[in-house]
């Protein structure tokens, strides 16, 4: 059984992480450096797209959004993810991913894109049914 109660689903998909890119974000690094550095790592994307969403640029956090959901989809992908399944928030190297999608529904959500802005919430909800509620779509 998968950790949503899903007899036959595919098992969670438990992204391996980044610890150098997480280390330097955790010790007040430049996201933009660590996303330099780190390209692949969803959660530099992450911190930068949440910070251009607060200072309302919302088409700048839009497109740091989109790369970084990219990204995480490589490495869904990589490690077994065949574009359904779980992925735990409560995993914190999936964050970097989660918070990527989160960010992308809301500013999709500000320039009026309504399809992007679903697909994004449907994803969260297939990822974890908890996801969008702790990153504050819920």
């Amino acid at each position: 059984m998968t950790s949503f109660g899903d007899l036959l689903g595919p098992q969670p998909t438990l992204l391996p992480g980044d610890d150098d890119a997480e280390s330097e974000l955790l010790n007040k690094a430049d996201p933009k450096q660590v996303a330099a550095d780190h390209p692949t790592a969803s959660i530099a994307w992450a911190y930068l797209a949440e910070a251009a969403l607060a200072d309302d640029q919302t088409i700048t956090a839009y497109a740091y959004a989109r790369t970084g959901y990219h990204r995480g989809l490589d490495q869904l992908r990589r490690n077994g993810w065949k574009g359904f399944g779980p992925v735990p928030y409560s995993h914190e190297p999936n964050r970097g991913f989660l918070r990527c999608v989160a960010v992308l529904a809301k500013a999709a959500n500000a320039i009026g894109e309504s399809d992007e802005h679903a697909r994004c919430l449907d994803l969260l909800e297939d990822c974890d049914p908890r996801a969008a509620e702790a990153l504050g779509l819920g």
